[in-house]
């Protein structure tokens, strides 16, 4: 995903002298075209999220388009309090590209795993939330983002995730994207572990189990209606995020059911509510909190059944 973040932007970069690029000491073997280009529009802050995040507003505030650029976790987590004053307080026109969203660092340990940081942002008023599921939608999503006057954060996996459209879609920000019809049940889906629910669908339609997906790509805005849809022609609804399980996708989807009194058999997969004492790689970790292929199935298949 951050390989065709990068040569987006820098297609973008080209035709708007405004974008500009900062990294807390990231990017290297990918940024170096970039800073070759523009050597007065990148700049490295080194290990200091915080001072980018306040740098890059003070950047927006002058007329420019700041692009962050580093982990999820220390975005969301050691700059937040930028993020809020900086950024969404006075609605500031930055995007914010962040690696390792769920297990992507799973082998650097707790520091470098992030699955709390929909749970922190989603309060933050005139902020865009933005999770992508494959590189295509990292394409899509990132130049529809340069275009909106508002703070932005992109939440992308790691290097090398799979392409799960058959081509190119049709994705709007703020719209959920239903990437197969199905009769009953009904998966909400975002982020890199769609690929794992996709290849779920064997194993569920074994069990005669035909489930519709819809991925949501904006976690912020939440699309209400596509969800209030699906909730009228569905009797079990499951949402699947790599995040915790509070505060995330599938409490935003809970938050719409529950406002709009539908009575339905709701179920979130996730990462349960305690505090990860495992390392791993991120293979390892998804069948470790039950996001594998099987584990994901398995579970449909015994709320459904059941």
């Amino acid at each position: 995903m951050r390989l065709t973040f990068i040569k987006t932007l820098e297609k973008l970069a080209e035709k708007d002298e405004r974008i500009i690029l900062l990294t807390a000491d990231l990017g290297f073997t990918v940024f170096e075209s970039f800073r070759d280009k523009f050597p007065d529009r990148f700049f490295n802050l080194g290990v200091a999220e915080s001072n980018m995040i306040g740098m890059a507003a003070g950047l927006a505030l002058s007329g420019k388009i700041p692009v962050t650029y580093t982990f999820a976790t220390f975005t969301a987590m050691r700059a937040f309090e930028f993020i809020r004053n900086d950024i969404c307080f006075q609605n500031t026109n930055i995007k914010m590209f962040t690696l390792g969203g769920g297990f992507g660092y799973g082998l650097a340990g707790f520091t470098h795993i992030n699955f709390e940081d929909l749970s922190l942002l989603r309060p933050l008023p005139n902020l865009t939330i933005l999770s992508p599921s494959d590189p295509l939608e990292v394409e899509i999503l990132t130049k529809q983002a340069l275009k909106i006057n508002s703070p932005v954060y992109i939440r992308s996996g790691k290097v090398r995730e799979p392409i799960i459209h058959k081509k190119k879609p049709k994705l709007t920000i703020g719209k959920g994207f239903v990437y197969q019809k199905g009769k009953k049940v009904a998966i909400f889906s975002t982020g890199g572990i769609t690929h794992n629910v996709i290849q779920s669908f064997k194993l569920l339609k074994a069990k005669n189990i035909h489930p519709t997906l819809v991925i949501i790509h904006t976690i912020k805005p939440i699309d209400k209606n596509l969800i209030k849809t699906i909730a009228k022609n569905h009797s079990h609804i499951f949402s699947v995020e790599e995040h915790v399980v509070t505060g995330g996708l599938g409490s935003a989807v809970a938050e719409v059911l529950a406002e709009s009194n539908f009575k339905t058999n709701f179920k979130r997969l996730g990462i349960d509510n305690s505090f990860l004492k495992t390392v791993g790689n991120q293979k390892f970790l998804r069948n470790r909190f039950g996001l594998s292929p099987a584990k994901i199935a398995h579970t449909i298949i015994n709320h459904t059944l059941s």
